[in-house]
């Protein structure tokens, strides 16, 4: 497997997965991102996403949850500048994109890749929000977890 050290290596990994496989490791870059969330049904949709094993009807709930919390805290975006909460939209905003049914997907989408992007928002946002936030690259933790996740 050739290592991932960029954008275009890790959407081509990404492109090779399946939708389950793409579910789970979206789901894994949203939840490296949960401790920026502040709902509790955001967060336990991301733990569903990420098991192996799990009901149709329970991927169902869990996708509607994040959704509706990602369509709630939409609104308040850019109100106030308040990046904070903007940075807990966009984990809301990973997970839906992680658990997306099919007949939500056009053929072109993936799961992961829309989920890895969320999640980078995400961290952008604390960026904005605190200067003296840790310089960390979101993009290279999630090419670690993606070659994790394929070998």
């Amino acid at each position: 497997m050739p290592k991932i050290n960029n954008d275009h290596a890790l959407r081509d990994a990404l492109n090779g997965l399946d939708a389950q496989q793409q579910r789970i490791l979206g789901s894994r870059f949203a939840q490296h991102v949960i401790r920026l969330s502040k709902d509790e049904r955001v967060n336990r949709a991301i733990e569903v996403g990420m098991r192996n094993q799990v009901a149709p009807g329970e991927l169902e709930d869990a996708f509607k949850a994040a959704k509706a919390y990602a369509t709630k805290t939409y609104t308040a975006c850019g109100k106030d500048t308040d990046w904070l909460a903007q940075a807990d939209h966009f984990v809301a905003a990973s997970a839906a994109a992680a658990l997306t049914p099919d007949a939500l997907l056009s053929e072109k989408q993936n799961r992961a890749w829309k989920a890895a992007m969320q999640a980078r928002m995400a961290v952008n946002c604390t960026l904005i929000e605190d200067d003296d936030a840790p310089e960390t690259s979101e993009a290279e933790h999630q090419y670690t977890l993606a070659e994790a996740f394929l070998g």
